[in-house]
């Protein structure tokens, strides 16, 4: 009787993946979100289908799904500040500053920026929720331009009248005249950062002259 030689085995496939996290649900809500479709749209079974997840899990990561919109304007926020923080630190002191941070804004709104383009829209048409976490976000942009106007007021020996007022206006200006653009072409963007940094030095121009006048 002649002993069966026994064929070399293929090791089994390991089919299992990693754990899902919050950064997947994160990339799943982005990825389901359009140019003009808000995060109030978004359905827990839609995220976790995206991310390829029972529905069930989602509760691991996320209350529900308000819990994770807000995280993603949290999370537009904290990217459109890195943005402009790298360009106002490559200007210079002499209104650079101005033309550069409105360049990088609608550099972001050239790229397809989901991101940004979520900021923008749920400050305009979210739910309140989604609007006073848009606007937690524009306050931390005011506080951050406010100290930038001190620094530069300072280093240019020009006082200037209010400047956290004249930060809140720039910040709301901005976002106003980005949400209205992000239904433009792109080719009309030159026109819109040339406006758009015009407004911007006549704010701070006459927040200056306010203070020069002693008004």
């Amino acid at each position: 009787m002649t002993s069966e030689i026994p064929l070399p085995t293929t090791p089994a496939l390991d089919t299992r993946r990693r754990p899902i996290t919050r950064e997947d649900l994160i990339e799943a809500a982005l990825a389901i979100l359009g140019p003009n479709r808000s995060v109030s749209t978004l359905g827990l079974r839609e995220v976790a289908r995206e991310a390829q997840i029972a529905p069930n899990s989602f509760y691991r990561h996320f209350r529900d799904i308000d819990e994770l919109a807000v995280v993603l304007i949290e999370r537009a926020g904290t990217s459109l500040r890195a943005i402009i923080g790298r360009a106002r630190n490559r200007a210079d002191a002499n209104g650079g500053v101005v033309r550069s941070s409105v360049e990088a804004f609608f550099e972001q709104l050239r790229a397809d920026d989901k991101l940004l383009h979520l900021l923008l829209r749920e400050g305009l048409v979210g739910s309140d929720a989604y609007k006073q976490a848009v606007d937690r976000q524009l306050r931390f942009f005011e506080e951050e331009l406010r100290l930038d106007l001190i620094r530069l007021s300072k280093l240019n020996r020009v006082p200037m009248h209010e400047p956290a007022l004249v930060a809140r206006a720039i910040t709301r200006l901005v976002f106003a005249i980005g949400g209205s653009a992000m239904d433009l072409p792109p080719e009309r963007y030159p026109e819109q950062i040339d406006e758009l940094t015009t407004m911007v030095r006549m704010i701070v121009n006459g927040a200056q002259g306010t203070n020069l006048a002693g008004k």
